[in-house]
Order: C-alpha cells, then sequence, then structure tokens
C-alpha cells in the first residue's frame, strides 16, 4: 500500500471530510449521545478481538518482555517530557500534557491496526493488553506533577484513592480490558456468533467515528492561540523522536513487524479521551483547551496522515 492509496483509504477520507465540514462551517454534528456509543464499540471490539488472538499465544514469556516495555515506556514518557513542557507551560499544563503523551490513543491504535489489515500483516493480541497497560500510569504520573505540595504544603482537590480509581475505573480502560477478558475465555462458537458484529462491521463504525474527529481536531486548532507555534512543533516533533526511540526498542526486543508498528504507535501517540476524563475532575485548573487541542487538533491528524504509514515504512525497512 502506497501512500496515496494509504490517504484513499474510507477511514481516512472520512476524516478528511470532516475536517473539510469544519473548514466551510457546516453544521454537520453528530449527536453526543451515538458518539458513545460509537467510542464504546470501538473498545469492545478491539478488545474482544485482542483476548480472541490472546487464546493463540502458547507462550507466555513471550509477551512479557514488550508488555514490560510498554509499561515502562508509559512512566518514562511524561517524565522526560514535563521539564520540556515547564519552561512554555505552568505546573498544572504541563502536567496534563505529560500524561497526555504518556498515555495513548486507542483510535489511533484501532487506526494502526486496521492499516495492518489492509496489508495482511498479522500481529499479536496482546499489543491490545498493552494499550490497556499505557492508559493509567502516565495519569498518576501527571497527577503526581500537578499535585505536588505548594509554598503553604497544602494540597487540595480529591483524595488519591478516588485519583487512583478514576484512572482504574475509567470507561475506557474498563470497556478494554473486560472485553480483552472476556475474548480470551470465548469458545469458536461465541467467537464466529460475534465475528459479523465485532469484525465485519468495524470498519464502517471507524469511519463514521473518525468523520466527527476530523470535525473536532480542525475546531480545536483554535484553542492554541498565543502558544501556537511551539505546540505545533511539539505535537509534530514529539510522535517522530518518540516513535524512533520505539522502533529502536521494539527491534531490540525481537518483536514481530506488526506488533512493532502498534508499539511505536502507542508510544508516539497523546490520549484525549482517558485523559480529559481524568483531569477535568482533579486538576481543574490544567486548562483542556491546550492538552487536549495539542493532542487531538495537532498530533493524532499527525499520525493519522503521517504517523502511521512513515512509521511502517522505517518497520518494513529495518525488518526485511
Amino acid at each position: 500500500m502506497s501512500p496515496w492509496e494509504y490517504l484513499l483509504q474510507p477511514a481516512i477520507l472520512f476524516f478528511l471530510l470532516g475536517v473539510v465540514a469544519a473548514l466551510v462551517k457546516s453544521d454537520l454534528e453528530i449527536p453526543g449521545s451515538v458518539l458513545k456509543i460509537l467510542s464504546l464499540y470501538l473498545l469492545f471490539a478491539l478488545g474482544l478481538k485482542g483476548g480472541w488472538e490472546l487464546q493463540k499465544v502458547t507462550d507466555p514469556m513471550a509477551v512479557a518482555a514488550p508488555l514490560l516495555a510498554s509499561t515502562i515506556a508509559a512512566f518514562l514518557i511524561p517524565l522526560i517530557i514535563y521539564p520540556i513542557l515547564r519552561r512554555k507551560f505552568d505546573a498544572p499544563d504541563a502536567a496534563a500534557l505529560a500524561a497526555t503523551y504518556g498515555s495513548v490513543s486507542a483510535v489511533t491504535f484501532i487506526t494502526a491496526a486496521s492499516y495492518l489489515g489492509a496489508r495482511q500483516i498479522e500481529f499479536g493480541g496482546y499489543m491490545v493488553a498493552a494499550l490497556v497497560l499505557m492508559e493509567s500510569p502516565a495519569i498518576l504520573i501527571g497527577l503526581i506533577f500537578a499535585r505536588r505540595k505548594s509554598a503553604s504544603g497544602q494540597i487540595g482537590g480529591p483524595s488519591w484513592q478516588s485519583l487512583i480509581h478514576e484512572c482504574f475505573a475509567n470507561k475506557s480502560v474498563l470497556v478494554l480490558l473486560g472485553s480483552l477478558l472476556v475474548g480470551m475465555v470465548t469458545p469458536a462458537s461465541g467467537q464466529k456468533a460475534l465475528h459479523p458484529f465485532a469484525v465485519e462491521m468495524f470498519p464502517g463504525m471507524l469511519c463514521f467515528f473518525l468523520m466527527d474527529l476530523g470535525l473536532v481536531a480542525t475546531r480545536r486548532i483554535a484553542d492554541l492561540k498565543g502558544r501556537r507555534v511551539f505546540s505545533i512543533l511539539f505535537g509534530i516533533l514529539f510522535p517522530l523522536v518518540a516513535g524512533s526511540a520505539a522502533i529502536f526498542v521494539a527491534r531490540a526486543l525481537s518483536m514481530g513487524e506488526g506488533d512493532a508498528l502498534l508499539f511505536t504507535i502507542l508510544c508516539a501517540s497523546g490520549s484525549y479521551i482517558a485523559v480529559p476524563a481524568a483531569f477535568r475532575a482533579a486538576v481543574p485548573e490544567a486548562n483542556p483547551g491546550i492538552y487536549v487541542a495539542l493532542a487531538l487538533g495537532v498530533t493524532f491528524p499527525f499520525n493519522l496522515l503521517v504517523g502511521i504509514p512513515l512509521a511502517y515504512s522505517c518497520v518494513h525497512s529495518l525488518w526485511n
């Protein structure tokens, strides 16, 4: 699949349709209730298919190293980028951005998995487990940065118990993990029954969801006013640098071609669902117009249009 062929895939074209609709100020709008169903469906189908694939794993130790590497990456990324972000943003916003880019984008992962499927390249179901494992650690690190003691020694806001609960009971994590576990124990007859819903409907649902993200991403760019140059540079350079490091790690761990691409995309993406859910209640002084706009308005489109095919090109060249 050439870059042009990739850009002509229905999912990408529907994302671009959403971008165009926002640019021409169309009244196109997808109801919030429909979007909630779509996002839950995508997470459900992804987790279920990952569980089915995990049934095929015969050597658990073979997947231990990649899962450990994924978890370590989720802790390290916010620790590395927070001091950089702190030079341009105040502590709450820098902490929220560190959590955003340490966490992951399930939709970018899903799109990359669809890209591999179009090329008939297999990947391990354990990569869905890696997605689940990478959701929460960065959020915890970001909250620690945001809630460090002030000069007076006082810390306000929700308790640590409630924050940890928010991270691990988050609906994205819960649906993904629950579906993964269900898929792991579902017999062949159950897989066959759910195949039309979880597999055959998936591409169409993804197109519809990406069209809305095209709308939202384009509108969010305006929220970066005042810091636009630095923000856009960071939003593009981060996936390039983090993705390059991830490819090196994947090569060192002898991951398969498909798994290496998904690991790279996980490290190079940013969360715009789980992090806002945690930070809006816990750190209200952090501005969603910065961390959501940067992840969704800059990094997500870059990864979708450039990052995935570029990462695959690098992985394919190194693995062959």
